[in-house]
């Protein structure tokens, strides 16, 4: 469960983990495109991250850790009247990926989600290479993709 001096621990580890995934952004879109959408990730990926921390109404965190240490964590959404819960941030430090965290933590959501009466569960991801731990993490969980495609061009 989190406290809240897990907080900037979770902004830490969230900054590291997603920093390959807004490079990847950034080659993928150019340096036209790019600074339009994500003019400054860091600080609107903090701001994310406390607020979803902050919000104790339908919003759940849990952290992973190893040896006192915040290793992960994961943040979802239930929607009672939708009987369904979301995914909304799951990131694992990189000094402790590809050791099946990831997994333990999107398995861990899926159970309580269950548990607390939810029939769907949905997480989004993105389909690029840097992406590709994350959907190797909730394939591995027993979601199902839907391929999506998100256009932009720079006017």
């Amino acid at each position: 469960m989190l406290r809240n001096v897990d907080i900037e621990a979770i902004v830490q580890l969230s900054l590291l983990a997603w920093e390959p995934v807004f490079i990847s952004f950034e080659q993928i879109l150019g340096s036209r495109i790019y600074p339009i959408l994500y003019p400054t990730w860091r600080s609107s990926q903090r701001k994310a991250i406390e607020d979803i921390c902050n919000e104790p109404k339908n919003t759940f965190v849990w952290v992973a850790e190893r040896d006192e240490q915040v290793v992960g964590f994961v943040a979802y959404e239930l929607n009672k009247t939708e009987e369904s819960g979301e995914v909304q941030f799951l990131a694992v430090h990189p000094d402790h990926q590809n050791v099946g965290i990831g997994t333990a933590l999107s398995d861990f959501a899926l159970q309580t989600m269950k548990e607390a009466g939810m029939k769907l569960a949905v997480v989004g991801t993105g389909g690029d290479a840097s992406h590709a731990p994350a959907r190797r993490a909730y394939e591995k969980s027993g979601y199902t993709g839907l391929p999506l495609v998100r256009y932009y061009k720079n006017l």
